[in-house]
């Protein structure tokens, strides 16, 4: 009598048990991967960080992956060594990285400490995400090689469409919550709930392992024989880039997660500094792409599991792209809700485009090259994740020199006078205590000016800097001068929040300083990434059609 279930992947509840508990570990890598994005302004006004700092910060995700060729290596060592060593090696990583950005972000280096001519905070910061992001990328190729294998003629679009979109709930939980968490306690609060996801993902894939194991059990009691795949040898990296087709999807991958990721990176900034959204809401709108993506990737996987059209589907998830980041760049169009209507469209183009490419590799790969395939393209991903952050906060700089040191400038008026003022004993606060409610008074005022104002700004040339800050700074401490800080605490930072707010604002206003960024050359950037994408999707279907790999036909085998 023939056996219904041969071996533990023919178990429906088995193989989607297994990608719930790997895709753990990317869930906790998109939070953290996005969990500074949404603090930036606060990055500015309180360590002194620029927009150049934070591209620079952004783009290290990539450093050892790029230039150390970690990726290259790491899907060598996912093809030699397999799943369950390399995903456990990655999560530790990932967690270290992690451990190290919440350290170097919490503490006190001197003031003008610099590593080649960077600030010493931000460099060691990017060394954590540098090292968490060769844990992740590892990590991401490992997950899509386990699915592969506990899918495999089954529905693997679908339950590629499923991880992404464990992954993405954590960007949208990021982008959700991360501006007003770290309002609430601390701009590092968002790094160090990223950290305990990142122990929960180390934990998740070691339970992993024991299924894995069992799996490889399973096929070989099915297979009378042994488990081991053929080997991979160092030969196979030559088949792979040679493959017309793989490099056809390797660089529609770049293009087009180039125009999607580092732009969700500055979304949340953006939908103040354009839209004029309240910074506490601001982060909800980015949050609506993942969310969307959340349900349309497995909806979209399964269509491409049953029907087909894998190279189609990738063109038009381009073609929305273009469609979005034009509209978003066109100056005059700046009301809130045309901004969530086209992030929740840019949602439906970033849907489409991941739900085929990913479950189209194998069509066009053998399976015992996968590790190293999927290795190379999130390693060519990696060049482009590094080169457009650090691009995106230089023109970003070059563009609006002046809103960082403005802001600066607000913040040392602004604790200038709190010391004068709430140093005197009768306050009972410490100097730390006084430079908490400094910074939390002027980052309110800088959000408030920054979304509510319209007036055209002047250059800092033209400003006397000097005599606003004195400015400033005087008005502010007389502001809060009869503030009396018995009883209600609550109270009284709320009234000095006020105070300061009301005291610098027809300030600033007068003066009209510039306190925001203008993202159009930033968005004519993505659009360009956009229209390029969409050539290579054209090229990859016309090779499809020419070498017959089956990417418009549907993965599940009947």
């Amino acid at each position: 009598m023939e056996q219904i279930i041969s071996t533990l992947r023919d178990s429906k509840k088995a193989r989607w048990t297994a990608l719930i508990i790997v895709s753990l570990s990317m869930f906790g890598a998109y939070f953290f991967n996005y969990a500074l994005s949404p603090v930036k302004p606060m990055l500015e006004s309180i360590l002194g960080w620029n927009s150049s700092d934070f591209g620079i910060y952004t783009s290290s995700y990539t450093w050892f992956n790029v230039f150390l060729f970690m990726l290259i290596f790491s899907g060598i060592i996912l093809d030699k060594m397999g799943i369950r060593f390399t995903g456990v090696a990655a999560t530790l990583m990932m967690a270290i990285g992690t451990g190290l950005n919440y350290w170097a972000i919490r503490h006190a280096f001197p003031e003008g400490a610099l590593i080649f001519g960077i600030k010493t905070q931000v460099i060691i910061s990017a060394i954590g995400f540098g090292i968490f992001g060769v844990g992740t990328e590892a990590g991401g190729i490992t997950v899509s090689k386990s699915i592969v294998k506990w899918f495999k003629g089954k529905e693997m679009a679908l339950a590629m469409g499923m991880q992404m979109s464990i992954a993405r709930l954590g960007t949208a939980v990021a982008l959700g919550i991360a501006l007003p968490m770290a309002k609430a306690y601390s701009y590092s609060s968002p790094v160090l709930l990223a950290f305990v996801f990142m122990l929960i993902a180390f934990t998740a894939f070691i339970i992993y392992t024991f299924m894995d194991r069992k799996l490889d059990a399973s096929i070989a009691e099915s297979t009378k024989g042994n488990v081991a795949e053929d080997a991979f040898e160092l030969k196979d990296i030559l088949f792979i880039i040679k493959n017309k087709g793989f490099w056809y999807i390797a660089i529609l991958c770049v293009l087009f997660y180039s125009a999607v990721f580092p732009f969700l990176f500055y979304a949340t900034d953006l939908m103040i500094n354009k839209y004029h959204v309240n910074p506490n809401l601001a982060g909800a709108i980015p949050a609506l792409l993942p969310f969307g993506t959340i349900f349309l990737t497995p909806l979209f996987g399964t269509v491409y599991d049953k029907k087909g059209k894998g190279a189609t589907i990738m063109i038009i998830g381009s073609i929305i792209l273009i469609i979005v980041h034009s509209i978003l760049a066109i100056p005059f169009l700046n009301t809130w809700w045309l901004a969530a209507a086209m992030v929740i469209i840019l949602g439906i183009g970033f849907s489409l485009v991941p739900a085929a490419m990913w479950p189209s590799v194998p069509k066009i790969i053998p399976e015992k090259q996968l590790g190293t395939a999927y290795a190379v393209i999130f390693w060519i991903q990696n060049i482009g994740l590094w080169i457009i952050p650090l691009l995106l906060g230089i023109i970003l700089n070059a563009t609006n020199p002046d809103v960082t040191p403005n802001k600066v400038a607000v913040k040392e008026a602004v604790t200038s006078a709190f010391k004068q003022v709430l140093s005197d004993k009768t306050y009972d606060l410490s100097g730390k205590e006084i430079s908490q409610l400094a910074e939390k008074a002027s980052s309110r005022t800088i959000d408030s000016l920054v979304q509510n104002t319209i007036y055209e700004s002047e250059p800092t040339s033209i400003t006397d800097m000097t005599s606003l800050k004195s400015s400033i700074s005087t008005s502010t401490a007389t502001a809060i001068a009869g503030i009396k800080s018995g009883g209600d605490k609550t109270k009284f930072v709320k009234d000095i929040e006020t105070r300061t707010s009301e005291a610098i604002y027809p300030i600033i206003e007068k003066a009209r300083v510039n306190l925001r960024y203008n993202y159009f050359f930033d968005l004519v950037m993505f659009t360009t990434l956009s229209v390029l994408s969409l050539i290579f999707a054209f090229l990859l279907k016309a090779e499809d059609k020419k070498k017959g790999y089956g990417l418009e036909l549907p993965n599940i085998k009947k």
